[in-house]
C-alpha cells in the first residue's frame, strides 16, 4: 500500500524541499510531489512541522544494546545491534569487527551471511576492522591478535565475497600487500587504509591498488607533516580516497574537523561515523573486550591507560556536532551521515529520497530529535 507524509519539509539527499509530500511504499521512494497532487489511493501521514531525511548510514558501529560484536559474534546480536542503532535514526549500518582471532572472525561472517539472507532490518554488511593493522597505531586492539594477512586469509575473504553484503575492509599496509588489496577490491571489497602508521606515498600506492576510504581520519594514523605528509595528507590530496570521521568532539578536535573538511579533494568526500560500542542506548559504565576492560567517563570510552576505545555517541549526535562545531550547514552535515557514506560503500539506493530509492528515512523535529525511523517503508521505531 501507497503512503504519503505531508506537511513536513523533506531533505531529498540534496536540498530541503517545502511544500511537499513524500510518497513512498515498502517497495520504495515513489515520488515527491506536491500536497494537491497526493495520489487518492495513498494512507495520509500528518508530520507537520518535522524535517524528514534520509535514514542516516553508519560505516563503523561495533556494537549497541549492551553488546559488543566482538563478544556476540551471532545473528541474534546482529539483530540486537541493529535494532539499537534504529533509535539514534541508522536505517543501514555496517557492524564492525575488531581485531580478533581467526575463529571469531570466520563465526562473525557466518554470523552476516544469515543477517543478509534473513534481511535483518539495518543490516548492511559487515566491517572488519582488522586484525591486518600496525602495531605502531593499534590504538586500543589487541596487539597480540594483530597479524600479517596470510593467503589463507585472503582466499577464505574472496571466497565469502557478497555472501554477508557489502564488506568493508580495514587494513594496514604494513601487514597486507599490494597485490592482496587488488584481489580484495577485484572481488567486491571496499578496502579501507586505518590504524597505520604508513608514508604518503605508500598510502597513495594502495588507493591505487584498489583502496577507496580510510578508517576514522587522523585517528591511528600518521599525521600530517610539513615534510612526511603521512595518511592523513593522502586522504585529503587525493580525491581517490573517502574518509569516515568521528565527530564527538573527542576523537577530532573541531578546528582540525574545519580544516579536514575544507581541505578535502573531489569527488571522495569525509563522512561521519559513530564508532559506537556496546554502551550505546544503556547505562551501562564498562564492558570487556578481548579480556580488557573499557571504561566509560564524561562522554569517553578508554582503556586503563586513558587509551581511547571506541566513542560513546551515535550518529545523529555527529551530525548535531558537525554543524554546531564545525559550522556546516544542516544540508552537508546530513550528506555527510547519509549520502556520503553510501556512495563510499557503493550502497546507492541508500541516502536519498528520489524515485527509485530505497523507503528508509527519518523524521526529526526542530531540535534534530527523533520522532521516527522508516526501513523499507515500515515505521520501525514505533515496533521496537
Amino acid at each position: 500500500m501507497k503512503k504519503a507524509i505531508r506537511g513536513a519539509r523533506i531533505f531529498d539527499g540534496e536540498t530541503i524541499l517545502d511544500g511537499r509530500a513524500l510518497v513512498f511504499s515498502t517497495a520504495g521512494i515513489e515520488a515527491i510531489v506536491s500536497n494537491r497532487h497526493i495520489p487518492g489511493e495513498c494512507e495520509t501521514i500528518a508530520a507537520d512541522g518535522k524535517l524528514i531525511a534520509p535514514g542516516l548510514v553508519d560505516l563503523q558501529v561495533n556494537g549497541g544494546g549492551g553488546l559488543l560484536f566482538n563478544n556476540a559474534p551471532t545473528v541474534d546480536g546482529l539483530r540486537t545491534i541493529c535494532a539499537a542503532q534504529v533509535r539514534s535514526g541508522v536505517t543501514a549500518l555496517l557492524p564492525t569487527l575488531i581485531t580478533d582471532g581467526p575463529d571469531v572472525v570466520r563465526t562473525a561472517i557466518e554470523a552476516g551471511k544469515a543477517a543478509f539472507s534473513e534481511g535483518v532490518p539495518g543490516y548492511l554488511g559487515l566491517h572488519l576492522e582488522g586484525p591486518h593493522l600496525s602495531l605502531a597505531r593499534k590504538g586500543t586492539h589487541d596487539p597480540a591478535l594483530i597479524r600479517p594477512m596470510t593467503k589463507e586469509d585472503c582466499d577464505y575473504l574472496v571466497d565469502n565475497a557478497g555472501l554477508f553484503g557489502i564488506g568493508l575492509l580495514t587494513v594496514a599496509p604494513e601487514n597486507v600487500t599490494r597485490q592482496q588489496v587488488a584481489r580484495l577490491k577485484q572481488a567486491g571489497y571496499i578496502v579501507s587504509l586505518g590504524h597505520t602508521d604508513t608514508s604518503a606515498a605508500v598510502a597513495r600506492e594502495y588507493r591505487l591498488a584498489g583502496a577507496s576510504t580510510a578508517t576514522h581520519l587522523f585517528n591511528a594514523m600518521s599525521p600530517l607533516g610539513h615534510r612526511e605528509p603521512g595518511v592523513v595528507g593522502a586522504v585529503l590530496a587525493d580525491g581517490g580516497f573517502s574518509a569516515g570521521l568521528i565527530a564527538d568532539g573527542f576523537h577530532v578536535d573541531p578546528v582540525a574537523m574545519g580544516i579536514a573538511l575544507r581541505a578535502k579533494a573531489g569527488p571522495g568526500k569525509i563522512f561521519l561515523v559513530s564508532d559506537a560500542m556496546s554502551v550505546t542506548g544503556t547505562d551501562l559504565q564498562s564492558f570487556e573486550l578481548n579480556g580488557r576492560t573499557i571504561y566509560r567517563k564524561d562522554g569517553r570510552l578508554t582503556l586503563a591507560d586513558g587509551t581511547l576505545a571506541g566513542a560513546d555517541t551515535d550518529l545523529l549526535s555527529c551530525v548535531r556536532n558537525v554543524r554546531d562545531m564545525a559550522g556546516l550547514s544542516l544540508e552537508e552535515a546530513l550528506r555527510m551521515a547519509s549520502l556520503y557514506p553510501a556512495r563510499a560503500v557503493g550502497a546507492l539506493s541508500k541516502g536519498r529520497l528520489t524515485p527509485g530509492a530505497d523507503a528508509d528515512f527519518i523524521l526529526l523535529d526542530n531540535n534534530l530529535a527523533l520522532s521516527a525511523s522508516f526501513i523499507a517503508g515500515e515505521n520501525v521505531l514505533a515496533s521496537d
